[in-house]
């Protein structure tokens, strides 16, 4: 076999494990995915030695990125609903939308939340919503879980400050500003067809909701009068908190990134013959790679020296800084790389960079209140506290129902930990650069076509790996290098819409979101594939016809 086509036969074969264990022999999908992720694992180029370790290190790597989250997540979502706070919540959805409506709160809030907050929190947050207002209806149990994703997963991958829309705004030299405008443009429409589509399934696939495992079966408390449920502040208070602190680390954070403190300015260059002299003399490491970077010496002024010297900074494997950049906002990556340039040039000739500004301690600290894992904590505590004082049970009580919810979350955790490891081997194996060497840069063509192979390359990597961030990051990299020279005849936005739109399309159970989707509302790996799975490929495709549209009809060149 042609070693340029074995990636894909690993594919395949990871891909027959997952779908035979699961649907075939019916086996639990920790357990397929687990093994899945050895076969490949094995089968992937790498040491001996490593092949079983990483397979380990990669579930860590995940479980370690949501078990918390996802823990916390499950005690906040059974305090609401024995607290009286979903209902509560449920109630003003109704009375202000009609019960005809909710789907489209719930839509509207999972479009908002997912701006600032990643969306498998905001599907935490608002999955118990969904089962309470199911509780409240006795229907439409899957338009209500699909109606989150609708609103969640377009600005998931559409809207900044969510890493993936980030830096394929980086990556294609698009105006971040630009791009949550257009990203809200766009997503608005895809949104309402995410929805459609929900109502549609919905109706073909009418589900009840199940209860979680270790869940206890409580019936809801449709008796209970207003007077005994809390207030709606004190009800969405933990769901509000979470997003509320990550909403606002991330505005610090943005402010922060937006100094680009790291970038050379006329002043910070001190004596430009120096620099010359000092560079000229390098026979490899970073100040080789500067040589080649700086304009001749004839001729050249701060301006210009400073400018070259900026087009390295950029770079996120130029320099050897020791640090995985991949994902790196563009300051970051400037921060490491003025770390390496200043160990090797003196502060005579490069003057050492302020990176502590005042904006950036007030970003760090946002960092800490900010993280999810904090956020989602603070969050249970205040759940908690609502629960004791609405039940006011007892001790044993007490400590009975935070461990049914945490044997609730505990086998989720499991789930989408091994998915995350599966997804890792198959990058491991070496699909992306397989896919990548299918489009080689040379095959970019007109404008348009970088639209369509944009696209196409996000759903073919998206299917492969199963991370969203890493598939919409990949293309954009790959078609940054294909628009080089290239009169697009309209505005890159487009391109980076466009790939935002194929990294939805493809989802299945070697993406962790799949699992979170599916194990958190109950549905079957079955019916999470009939509905979930569709419902994305319907947003993506809607997004991408939407780019190719307001590609010809508001260019914005």
């Amino acid at each position: 076999m042609d070693n340029s086509y074995f990636p894909f036969f690993i594919l395949f074969a990871g891909v027959a494990v997952v779908i035979g264990m699961i649907i075939g022999l019916r086996i639990n999908a920790f357990v397929a995915l687990i093994s899945a992720a050895l076969l490949v694992s094995l089968m992937a180029p790498g040491e001996v030695a490593d092949k079983i370790a990483r397979v380990a290190s990669a579930f860590g790597s995940t479980a370690g990125g949501i078990g918390i989250v996802i823990a916390m997540a499950a005690i906040i979502g059974d305090c609401l609903m024995k607290s009286g706070a979903a209902d509560r919540i449920v109630q003003a959805f109704l009375k202000c939308l009609g019960e005809r409506r909710s789907h489209i709160a719930l839509s509207g809030s999972g479009f908002v939340l997912a701006i600032p907050v990643f969306f498998d929190t905001v599907f935490y947050l608002l999955v118990p919503l969904a089962r309470s207002l199911f509780r409240k209806t006795k229907k439409n149990y899957l338009l209500y879980i699909l109606a989150i994703s609708a609103g969640g997963a377009v600005t998931h991958s559409l809207v900044p400050p969510t890493p993936g829309p980030l830096l394929m705004a980086q990556q294609l030299g698009v105006d971040l500003g630009v791009m949550i405008g257009i990203g809200c443009l766009i997503g608005l429409p895809a949104s309402i067809a995410g929805l459609l589509f929900s109502v549609y399934i919905n109706r073909r696939m009418p589900i009840e909701m199940r209860h979680l495992p270790g869940e206890e079966v409580d019936e809801a408390p449709d008796a209970a009068s207003a007077r005994q449920l809390p207030g709606l502040f004190v009800s969405l208070l933990p769901i509000i908190l979470p997003v509320a602190l990550i909403g606002i680390s991330t505005i610090l954070e943005t402010r922060a990134n937006a100094e680009r403190a790291a970038q050379v300015r006329e002043g910070d260059l001190k004596d430009l013959n120096g620099l010359y002299a000092t560079v000229s003399a390098a026979q490899d490491g970073p100040l080789a790679i500067l040589q080649t970077s700086l304009p001749p010496r004839e001729g050249a002024t701060e301006a210009s020296v400073a400018a070259a010297i900026n087009a390295t900074l950029v770079s996120r494997t130029a320099y050897p800084t020791g640090a995985n950049l991949s994902r790196a906002n563009l300051a970051v990556v400037e921060h490491e790389n003025r770390k390496v340039l200043e160990s090797a040039l003196s502060g005579t000739v490069l003057a050492r960079h302020e990176w502590k500004t005042p904006k950036r301690e007030a970003s760090d600290f946002g960092q800490l209140y900010g993280n999810a894992n904090l956020a989602l904590l603070l969050s249970a505590f205040l759940a908690v506290l609502l629960y004791l004082r609405q039940c006011r049970p007892g001790k044993i009580e007490f400590s009975g129902m935070i461990e049914s919810s945490l044997m609730s979350g505990g086998l989720i955790i499991l789930i989408t930990a091994a998915g995350g490891a599966f997804g890792a081997m198959l990058a491991a194996a070496k699909i992306g650069p397989a896919i990548e060497a299918i489009f080689p840069a040379s095959a970019g063509g007109g404008g348009r076509t970088l639209l369509f192979l944009g696209f196409g390359i996000a759903v073919l990597l998206k299917f492969a790996q199963g991370s969203t961030t890493v598939a919409v990051i990949t293309a954009s990299g790959m078609i940054a290098a294909m628009m080089e020279g290239l009169q697009l005849g309209f505005h890159p936005v487009y391109l980076a819409t466009a790939i935002g739109g194929g990294g939805l399309v493809g989802a299945w159970m070697n993406d962790s979101g799949f699992w979170i989707v599916a194990k958190m509302s109950g549905l079957t790996e079955m019916e999470a594939l009939k509905s979930w799975t569709p419902m994305l490929a319907v947003l993506g495709t809607t997004i991408f016809i939407m780019s190719v549209l307001l590609s010809f009809l508001l260019p914005l060149v």
